[in-house]
């Protein structure tokens, strides 16, 4: 009878079992990630590719192996860190297989800069990078405006930095704050400080928000990690792009990151950018008034000596007021003197036609009236004549009253320009007089126990006491050896000159 469960000839045997490809390939899927459901690779980021699904794809190697890693779109805006090519990083996220090509993955849900030292490259090398660009250039920085009306602040509205701030400038000078609220710390900060910086930017002057006139984007101090949103390229980009005057105010003022060298002025401290921004009222409002006090002061010293000049010069001329009561006085009596001769004249000619026989009176009278009309003629021409030469000596009076007064402005200037020269080579006469001088060079003045001047040393004898006078003190000392004989008469002082020249004299 013929079994047909029993296999054929030649068949080998075995109790392994038989798995297509697909099934190992998914138990291989479900065995590492149950072995390995969340992992931390520490490696260095090699060919990452970006296809236009918007993945990201890459290998992490050592020296010795190479995994391949993955992060999906959605991931990487909360990587926090730009997937670049030879970055050391920390990888952390799940083990995978990918059963198309027979391959184990890391999907990666975080990634972290594999210690200090690969931030400070990573830093470097973004420096070198915005650097060359220009954005560093000394000549793009701004000066800051001396009293600004409105101040803008980027920062946390929650921190004590804020605080600092305001606290400061309501201290030295209080100003109009506006406080755009950021996040100074994690994934939105950069991109939010950067929002920050354009939108103050872009308000216009006049309008319903008012416009800054300086910026200061402040965080409190920290850690590397902790203020790298500072350090990213579109905080940076956005700072020197700012057409207000920034000042950063980022961390402790060990601490440097690269906002710093794009923005207008850097401060230590945010309670540092506060004073940078404002100065101290208090000390504008002294030096204000010290200011008047000795401008006031001056104009009165100056109106003073002007007014004594003046008062002097002014005694050497004529009253003008006296010229013309005297003018005004002998026109009075000139018209008193007119009045009275027209009187006598009129009693005259009534007395001479009272005595003449008249023939025809109308003629008579004809004939005086015509004498009296060209007698009044000559008599208003008289008094023109007198006006207009009264008036003539009046006017060229007080022309020449005003050249006195424009020469006596020159003149007192003048007085002060030589005064001023006098004195000061009166005080270099007297530098070069004093005995100090010559001390300063390295001699020294001798005295005896009177205080008088030793000239020589015949005369001293041994145990007197004496001083000797240098540049910078006097000490005492006692003669151990004296000379002896007889002490010469000092030389008479030869006498100086009141103007300051001749011989000099005596240097003591």
């Amino acid at each position: 009878m013929e079994n047909s469960d029993l296999p054929a000839a030649g068949a080998t045997v075995s109790n392994v079992p038989e798995f297509s490809v697909s099934e190992l390939s998914f138990a291989l899927k479900r065995e590492i990630e149950t072995a390995f459901p969340r992992v931390r690779v520490r490696g260095e980021i090699s060919q990452p590719s970006f296809p236009r699904s918007g993945h990201c794809y890459f290998r992490l190697k050592d020296e010795n192996a190479v995994i391949d890693g993955v992060a999906w779109k959605g991931t990487i805006p909360r990587l926090g860190i730009k997937i670049e090519e030879g970055l050391e990083v920390i990888a952390t996220g799940k083990l995978t297989t990918y059963a198309g090509s027979s391959r184990y993955q890391i999907i990666v849900d975080r990634l972290e800069l594999a210690g200090e030292g690969a931030l400070l490259k990573l830093l470097e090398d973004r420096r070198k990078k915005l650097q060359a660009e220009g954005l560093f250039d000394f000549d793009r920085k701004r000066e800051l405006p001396f009293l600004p009306e409105v101040i803008g602040v980027v920062t946390s509205p929650s921190g004590a930095v804020i605080r600092d701030i305001l606290h400061r400038l309501a201290d030295r000078f209080p100003r109009h704050v506006l406080v755009w609220p950021v996040a100074v710390q994690g994934e939105k900060a950069a991109a939010e400080v950067a929002a920050a910086i354009a939108g103050f930017n872009r308000l216009s002057a006049g309008g319903k928000v008012p416009r800054p006139d300086v910026l200061i984007v402040a965080r409190g101090g920290g850690s590397l990690e902790d203020l790298w949103a500072f350090n990213e390229e579109i905080v940076v980009r956005a700072a020197a792009a700012s057409e207000i005057p920034l000042i950063s105010a980022v961390g402790h003022e060990t601490d440097t990151t690269l906002i710093d060298f794009a923005s207008d002025r850097r401060a230590p401290t945010p309670t540092a950018a506060a004073e940078m921004a404002v100065p101290v009222r208090a000390d504008l409002v002294t030096e204000t008034l010290d200011y008047a006090k000795r401008l006031a002061g001056g104009m009165t010293r100056l109106l003073r000596e002007q007014a004594m000049e003046l008062a002097g010069l002014a005694r050497g001329l004529g009253d003008p007021r006296r010229l013309i009561e005297e003018r005004q006085q002998r026109l009075d009596v000139s018209g008193e003197r007119l009045k009275l001769a027209t009187d006598q004249l009129v009693g005259r000619l009534g007395r001479e036609l009272s005595a003449a026989r008249l023939i025809k009176p109308e003629l008579v009278i004809a004939g005086k009236d015509s004498e009296l009309r060209a007698q009044d003629k000559a008599l208003t021409r008289a008094m023109d004549r007198f006006k207009s030469d009264t008036l003539q000596k009046i006017t060229r009076r007080s022309d020449r009253l005003d050249q006195l007064g424009e020469r006596l402005k020159r003149h007192s200037s003048d007085l002060l320009q030589n005064g001023q020269r006098r004195i000061d080579q009166a005080v270099k006469l007297l530098e070069s007089y004093s005995f100090h001088s010559v001390l300063n060079r390295g001699f020294a003045l001798v005295r005896d126990q009177d205080g008088q001047p030793v000239l020589a040393a015949v005369g001293m004898s041994t145990g007197q006491t004496i001083s000797i006078e240098f540049a910078d003190g006097r000490v005492g000392a006692r003669v151990t050896e004296g000379a002896g004989g007889t002490p010469k008469p000092a030389p008479s002082p030869v006498p100086r000159r009141r103007d300051g020249g001749g011989n000099q004299g005596s240097l003591l």
